[in-house]
């Protein structure tokens, strides 16, 4: 077959067949295509997006591309579950523990964050000797003895997804929504689950920086899990301010509040809040669960009884750390207080997410090192009531310039109203 074919068939908006996608694939996945003709179709695809059937196709193809995990013999429902990405989102390392506790088998494979979206593995990383190396064969034993396990994306399983991120992110074409489809359920479907749960964000601080952005997305990904026969759930949440706090050790200590059931503010109990109603939506999906409310009334149990906490110190242990261990400690911490007194209005997540990434909490490029103990406390919510002298933010850097620094640029991120303001809600809707 001829890419320069498909490529020209791409540009004049013509459909692709079935073949042409899978050919496509393995080209991308073993390097026979070459990356300046690869770059060409992805430019073509994303001024005439691929349709519905296309997409489903090439969804096939990537996930057929490589090695596929076999979850045979674990305890079912098997769950995955991807969020598309926002500032201070580490509801994975939360849910996991929850869901495994009401009795789910969790196999995931997560990725390092780019941006102003933090990775999972990267907060991880952050605890000492915790190995985000697992291997499929350790995962699938570690999943059998404890119900979770977690790790690096293996460049094995849907290989032509990776070679075609990779061109994406330099050809500007990461914006196409069939692609991102593609990309996001390819790897959800190497991976072996049967039940997916899928959390697109919306908001400033999200991928997709409008709902109706995030709607799109979120509908495109529905109609491709259904033409692929994945029992696929989706949830429509909010990112239009931090979730929580923001960077890595920071983070995980945050997450060990949530499990501990300890909220010690109204952003760390927002956050309990979406992991009880994203596990509404797993048990729900997974049929443990007769609707949302059961659902989350289960995950409620695990929490508050300390099933979940436990199921996160054997996680921890069998990947070589400890729940409890000592995380890296900032240098320098620096408060910003109220001004005046007022109501929180907004709070820009990604000026916040840019100022965690400017001290050294995230990347601008995939092969930036990341200081884990900085990041952006941040204490209050859109809605709160705020007076004078209140603290706003607490950053924690490695130098009082970079602490100043970042203090200025979340000052910035944060608008208040002499009005009172409604509290925005977690989850826009369950699809």
């Amino acid at each position: 077959m001829n890419f320069q074919t498909i490529i020209t068939t791409r540009r004049d908006g013509k459909r692709h067949t079935d073949r042409e996608l899978h050919f496509l694939a393995e080209g991308a996945a073993k390097g026979t295509i070459p990356d300046y003709q690869l770059a060409a179709w992805l430019m073509a695809a994303y001024l005439n997006p691929l349709d519905d059937e296309e997409t489903a196709w090439l969804t096939m193809a990537m996930a057929e591309s490589g090695d596929r995990i076999d979850l045979s013999g674990l305890p079912k429902p098997w769950v995955d579950k991807h969020s598309t990405g926002g500032v201070g989102d580490k509801t994975t390392i939360i849910l996991l523990p929850i869901l495994a506790a009401c009795g789910l088998t969790l196999v995931k494979m997560s990725g390092r964050g780019l941006g102003t979206t933090g990775g999972t593995l990267d907060k991880l990383a952050s605890v000492p000797g915790f190995r985000i190396d697992l291997t499929p064969e350790e995962m699938k034993a570690q999943a059998a003895k404890i119900g979770l396990a977690i790790t690096g994306q293996s460049p094995d399983l849907a290989p032509a997804d990776k070679a075609i991120y990779a061109l994406r992110d330099v050809t500007g074409t990461v914006e196409s929504i069939p692609l991102l489809v593609s990309s996001i359920l390819s790897k959800k479907i190497a991976g072996g689950a049967d039940v997916i749960v899928l959390d697109v964000k919306s908001g400033s601080g999200g991928f997709m920086r409008t709902e109706a952005g995030a709607r799109s997305l979120a509908a495109a990904l529905a109609r491709t899990a259904k033409a692929c026969g994945l029992n696929c759930h989706l949830a429509l949440t909010d990112m239009e301010q931090p979730l929580g706090c923001v960077g890595n050790a920071i983070e995980i200590e945050e997450a060990r509040q949530a499990l501990r059931n300890e909220p010690n503010d109204a952003g760390t109990q927002r956050l309990i809040d979406l992991c009880l109603d994203l596990s509404g939506v797993a048990l729900r999906g997974a049929g443990l669960a007769p609707d949302l409310v059961a659902g989350r009334e289960m995950a409620r149990r695990a929490l508050e009884s300390g099933d979940a906490y436990e199921k996160a110190r054997q996680w921890f242990a069998a990947q070589g750390a400890s729940i409890d261990a000592k995380l890296p400690q900032a240098a320098v911490r620096k408060t910003v207080e109220a001004q005046a007194d007022g109501w929180v209005e907004t709070i820009n997540a990604e000026l916040v997410g840019r100022a965690v990434i400017d001290i050294g909490g995230g990347r601008r490029k995939k092969e930036d090192k990341i200081d884990p103990s900085a990041g952006v406390e941040v204490h209050t919510i859109v809605g709160a009531r705020i007076a004078r002298g209140e603290p706003l933010f607490t950053v924690f850097a490695s130098t009082e310039k970079k602490a100043q620094h970042a203090a200025e640029r979340v000052s910035n991120a944060i608008t208040f109203s002499d009005e009172e303001v409604a509290q925005r809600p977690v989850v826009l809707e369950v699809m």
